[in-house]
């Protein structure tokens, strides 16, 4: 990954360049598209697919007249202040209240503009959002999401190259991005020129080294993410001197199915169900969230946890694809008793079943949870039981090149580069340091909304 002084003639200069075609790249391309501009889309894979296409498609959009419709009073600076909870005011409070502020403008404008289905998910929280405000496509999957943004870039007249990997960026001066070397699959090389780069190549979790060097407790974490997450962004930053920002924070998961590479939702845990260790004993407050259990679920014996549910939950978690696809693999198993939950699992009936009795005794409020859970307002879980076994993962990572107000990458002094942009993974996000302050579609909200003001800020650039 190397930057290039040394500018060649281009045959062809594209106007806005894009560098990766998940759901920031098509965003900013559909986006700067709107503005008049021709765009080109480089992705590395044969088929636009990454982070996004692994998610649930869940994205934040606070005060929306969705919610008002249904009685749910919430407001941009609401969410802002669940930011700074959840990261123990460790989040940049200016670009968290940018996101929350344009959410609900990049949603409508997503779905009336460019035909994304969103609808309002209205029958759960997730942990650490006070209300209900997330949007999804119909079968909350990242993969039909995915798909959506593609019809609607394609319907722009956006342009989409793929098995295009970028090598190298060709600086001129005043640190003017001028142009990018690809590879093409026969190990050729092609130049293409660009007056604004856009950089939505996402975060660094499949490359190793850049693991340890910035989080260095997730060496060994298992993956669960794009292979193409190979942090170039970051890494031709830093040969810039761009400004980077957040870069131990990520975001884990502590439900991956154990064999299986499926996560097992957390609308589950939520909505009462839990986990507990090879011992058959819980080990923590789960609803605190499902990034930071990621770690102690690795922390237990064995490295893996299962997690438990019944058949109300089990009917709520077949609306998510992730979840029947995991049952189709044979990843949940079902219980008749505690015993046979027992046997399942190989844990201590005498030890699961004071474990069970005790959940069950703290949802109807008779005592408190030994971890400060709050389980009351949900039924106790009852048998038939539902499980499966779970390890945590590292999905994706959260830090990256710093930016300012229209996604405009920030050189060191805090000034910035004259028509760099760079938005999802490959921006640092809104969940401050570690994993703890991640919530339930931040990835998705810096992709959308990062990518919308970079596309709309190259486009003003480049029509002067």
């Amino acid at each position: 990954m190397t930057i290039l002084r040394d500018v060649p003639e281009f045959d062809f200069v594209i106007p806005v360049l894009v560098v990766g075609a998940g759901a920031c790249g098509l965003t900013a391309a559909m986006a700067a598209a709107d503005g008049g501009a021709e765009v080109l889309v480089l992705e590395r894979d044969p088929t636009p697919l990454g982070s996004t296409s692994m998610s649930t498609g869940m994205i934040p959009a606070p005060g929306s007249p969705e919610q008002a419709e249904r009685g749910i009073d919430d407001n941009p600076e609401l969410f802002v202040q669940d930011m700074i909870k959840k990261t123990e005011g460790r989040v940049d409070v200016d670009l968290a209240r940018l996101l929350a502020n344009e959410g609900v403008e990049t949603i409508q404008w997503l779905r009336d503009k460019h035909g994304v289905p969103f609808i309002l998910i209205d029958d759960y929280i997730y942990p650490g959002h006070s209300r209900m405000r997330m949007f999804a496509t119909p079968k909350r999957s990242g993969a039909e999401l995915q798909a959506a943004l593609e019809a609607g870039a394609s319907n722009a007249g956006v342009s989409i190259l793929t098995e295009a990997t970028v090598r190298h960026l060709y600086v001129g001066e005043g640190e003017n991005v001028v142009g990018v070397r690809i590879e093409r699959p026969d190990g050729s090389f092609e130049d293409i020129g660009c007056e604004t780069l856009i950089l939505a190549c996402c975060g660094f979790g499949a490359n190793a080294e850049m693991v340890r060097r910035y989080i260095p407790e997730l060496a060994d974490i298992v993956y669960h993410g794009h292979s193409g997450n190979q942090g170039e962004a970051i890494l031709w930053g830093e040969e810039l001197g761009a400004a980077l920002a957040d870069m131990d924070g990520y975001q884990g998961h502590g439900g991956l199915a154990a064999g299986y590479g499926v996560p097992i939702l957390w609308p589950l845990i939520m909505e009462g169900g839990y986990q507990v260790n090879a011992e058959g004993k819980r080990f923590s407050d789960e609803s605190q969230g499902y990034s930071e259990q990621a770690a102690k679920v690795n922390a237990q014996p064995g490295g893996y946890a299962w997690s438990i549910l019944d058949e109300r939950l089990h009917t709520l978690m077949m609306k998510f694809e992730d979840y029947r696809d995991a049952l189709e693999a044979g990843a949940v198993q079902t219980a008749n008793s505690i015993e046979e939950l027992a046997a399942i699992t190989s844990t201590p009936v005498d030890t699961l079943r004071e474990t069970v009795e005790a959940v069950a005794a703290a949802t109807r409020g008779e005592i408190e949870d030994a971890f400060g859970r709050d389980f009351t307002g949900k039924p106790p879980l009852v048998a038939p039981y539902r499980t499966a076994k779970v390890v945590g993962a590292l999905f994706h990572t959260q830090g990256g090149l710093d930016i300012d107000a229209e996604a405009r990458v920030k050189k060191k002094d805090g000034s910035v580069f004259p028509n760099l942009f760079a938005g999802g993974g490959a921006a640092r996000g809104v969940s401050g340091s570690g994993p703890a302050g991640y919530l339930a579609g931040h990835g998705l909200l810096t992709a959308t909304t990062l990518g919308k003001l970079a596309g709309r800020a190259a486009a003003k650039q480049v029509a002067g």
